[in-house]
């Protein structure tokens, strides 16, 4: 499988490269005003494909943000991990004493389910 992966990415740089080969004529771009700018083909090519780039990661940015508020508001949910007063018992394999809390569980009551997708406003 590795190696089909390979050949596929292989099969498509040479198409591209063969496409910018073949490709290398100049292109002028009329802008307003009469400006004008000449550059090869591949090279408009590759700067439309990088602004699409930019742009589509920008458009992602504000529901990138928005999930990320939406997990630390979950976070801060959670209640906070109970400690048991007794040590854990010491295997051989430990360093020393296991310091691992037991079971997190969730508060009795939360605004939304936890397999669903938290609302975008909440309710007041």
């Amino acid at each position: 499988m590795r190696a089909l992966n390979w050949l596929w990415r292989g099969l498509l740089f040479f198409i591209l490269f063969a496409f910018a080969l073949n490709n290398q004529h100049l292109v002028e771009l009329k802008w307003f005003l009469g400006y004008s700018w000449q550059a090869p083909m591949v090279f408009v090519v590759l700067g439309v494909f990088a602004l699409g780039c930019v742009t589509g990661v920008l458009a992602m940015l504000p529901s990138w943000w928005r999930h990320r508020r939406d997990a630390r508001n979950r976070q801060l949910l959670l209640p906070e991990p109970v400690s048991s007063d007794k040590p854990s018992p010491v295997t051989p394999f430990d360093n020393g004493p296991a310091t691992r809390s037991g079971p997190t569980t969730l508060p009795a009551e939360l605004p939304f389910p936890p397999d669903m997708p938290a609302p975008r406003k909440p309710a007041k």
